[in-house]
């Protein structure tokens, strides 16, 4: 059986893998291998955050009871990455390398920090206010990949 926190650690690395890729392609002005990387980081990203968002997080509230706490911090964060990518997309698009590469490193910072925030508090409180229903969120958020 896998633990919501491997499943989601997993998809943190492979998001971080397309980012990485996406960062050294920019820094070497090679504008198609950029695009061709960004293309899988965003809608990776995008993905990630939707099955915290439609699944995770509201199975989470409701076995805490509450909508308040670590859920609410974390779909705000969503936003502020989802606006640094949009900028990061926008650079792209202009072939802006230095604005490119700016907002990544912003991003970069923003994530590590949110991710050790989810794995060290909420995949681990998830994994035990949700015990007994894990594979059953594991599978919609896996449900919400193949879409």
């Amino acid at each position: 059986m896998t633990s919501i926190f491997d499943h989601m650690s997993s998809d943190h690395k492979r998001c971080d893998g397309f980012f990485l890729d996406a960062e050294k392609a920019a820094s070497k002005d090679d504008w198609p291998a950029t695009q061709q990387a960004y293309q899988e980081f965003y809608p990776s990203m995008e993905l990630h955050f939707t099955m915290e968002e439609k699944v995770l997080f509201p199975a989470f509230e409701q076995a805490q009871g509450s909508e308040m706490g670590p859920t609410q911090v974390m779909r705000h964060e969503h936003e502020q990455m989802r606006g640094l990518m949009r900028s990061m997309q926008n650079a792209l698009d202009a072939e802006d390398k230095d604005t490119f590469l700016g907002e990544a490193e912003t991003l970069l910072m923003f994530m590590q920090q949110h991710n050790a925030k989810e794995e060290m508090m909420l995949y681990p409180m998830a994994d035990q206010l949700l015990a007994d229903k894990s594979n059953q969120v594991i599978s919609e958020m896996q449900t919400l990949a193949e879409e």
